[in-house]
C-alpha cells in the first residue's frame, strides 16, 4: 500500500485555534472564537474543515503512568531472523499491554518499540516472557530511560 503525503493550507487563524487546542483540548470553543475574533460555528466549520483534512485525529486525555506505579521507559531494538517474520511479530507485540509503540526502522533492528513497566522486575519479565519468545525474534537490545526531557508536538 502507497501512501502519498498531502500538505494542507493552514492560515493564520487555523494556527491560533490550534494553538489553543493543543494546550488544553478543553478550551471551550466560544473562548477560542472570543480569542481569535470570529464566531463559535466559525471556529467549528474550521475544526471539521481540519478533521476532514486529517490534520487533526481527535482528542485525547493523557493519562500520567506514574500514578499507576509505571516507572519504566524502555526502548528496544528487536532483531527478526527474517523480514517475512515483521507482520506476525507487530501482530504478537500488539497483545502486549506494556508496548506503546512500534517502529518498522533502518538500520540494525527490524523493530525499535517503546514499553513502559512498574519497575525493572517488570521489564525484564516483559522481555523474557513475552517479547523473546516471539516467534522470529533472534535478540534484543534495551534501552532504559532514565528521564524524559522533552515531549511535544510539532509546532505549529
Amino acid at each position: 500500500m502507497k501512501t502519498v503525503n498531502q500538505s494542507i493550507q493552514i492560515d493564520g487563524i487555523d494556527k491560533k485555534i490550534l494553538r489553543a487546542l493543543m494546550s488544553d483540548a478543553r478550551t471551550p470553543i466560544l473562548e477560542i472564537a472570543r480569542q481569535v475574533g470570529i464566531s463559535g460555528a466559525a471556529i467549528h466549520q474550521r475544526l471539521r474543515k481540519l478533521e476532514k483534512s486529517k490534520l487533526i485525529s481527535g482528542s485525547k486525555f493523557i493519562i500520567n503512568p506514574k500514578v499507576l506505579g509505571y516507572t519504566t521507559m524502555a526502548f528496544i531494538g528487536i532483531y527478526l531472523d527474517k523480514a517475512i517474520s515483521n507482520p506476525e511479530a507487530v501482530k504478537q507485540l500488539q497483545k502486549i499491554p506494556e508496548v506503546l509503540e512500534c517502529h518498522y526502522t533502518t538500520g540494525n533492528w527490524s523493530i525499535f518499540i517503546k514499553i513502559l513497566c512498574k519497575d525493572n522486575e517488570h521489564l525484564m519479565q516483559v522481555l523474557n516472557r513475552d517479547i523473546q519468545s516471539i516467534t522470529g525474534v533472534s535478540r534484543t537490545e534495551t534501552f532504559i530511560s532514565l528521564n524524559q526531557q522533552i515531549d511535544r508536538q510539532i509546532k505549529i
